[in-house]
């Protein structure tokens, strides 16, 4: 089992952004994380294609983009252009799912779907195997600091299950609320990958933070 961290920056001190980005590239950090919002499918605005070109000038590792907008399909080439390494998209937001995911791999990037805390998992049956990554919301998306909801243990369960049974190969990443209290025991329960901001970025040492979620204490 993979122990992968995507350190959010969302919640990174934006003023001193390159401060940040080399920190990361020097932790046990495995990936960037960046959410790009448009204030239509979630009601906060994020980052957008200059944010994500500047991250990728500096950042040593892969950048895991998650779009939360609708209509993802627009942006595609752009953010290949930009850099991304793997484009997440939201289950809810697309209204013709086979044909983003196979354009997103047409652009040479993998490709993963979110699904929000109350979208049933088994709506990914048809394309599953098609997929890289399974990106569960552990909140309801938008803004970062809000509570882990515990429903995510049998989604995560529920989520393996599926993969199981359809022999794919994607992998499982959690994103909301994660902190060294459920970390570990996410990863315990079949989670691939953890999307952490708040807990890393909050802290007086964010190196010491992701070193003990990698090691799962």
């Amino acid at each position: 089992m993979k122990k992968i961290i995507a350190p959010s920056l969302f919640s990174a001190n934006l003023a001193f952004l390159y401060r940040e980005i080399e920190m990361l590239n020097k932790s046990e950090a495995d990936w960037f994380h960046l959410d790009i919002m448009d204030s239509s499918f979630v009601s906060n605005i994020s980052f957008g294609f200059l944010f994500t070109k500047y991250v990728k000038k500096y950042a040593d590792k892969p950048m895991d983009v998650h779009l939360m907008i609708f209509q993802p399909e627009r942006y595609i080439e752009e953010l290949k252009a930009c850099g991304a390494n793997h484009l997440h998209i939201h289950y809810e937001a697309c209204v013709h799912l086979n044909r983003t995911i196979s354009y997103i791999k047409e652009n040479g990037m993998k490709v993963g779907v979110a699904v929000n805390p109350h979208t049933p998992v088994v709506l990914l049956q048809d394309i599953i195997k098609d997929i890289d990554f399974v990106l569960l919301m552990s909140v309801n998306p938008g803004y970062s600091g809000q509570k882990f909801i515990h429903q995510t243990y049998q989604k995560l369960e529920d989520t393996k299950d599926l993969i199981l049974k359809k022999d794919s190969s994607a992998l499982i990443e959690v994103d909301g609320g994660i902190n060294l209290e459920n970390s570990s025991l996410l990863f315990k329960n079949g989670a691939d990958i953890l999307v952490s901001g708040t807990t890393i970025f909050s802290d007086s040492n964010p190196k010491k933070i992701i070193h003990k979620m990698k090691l799962g204490i």
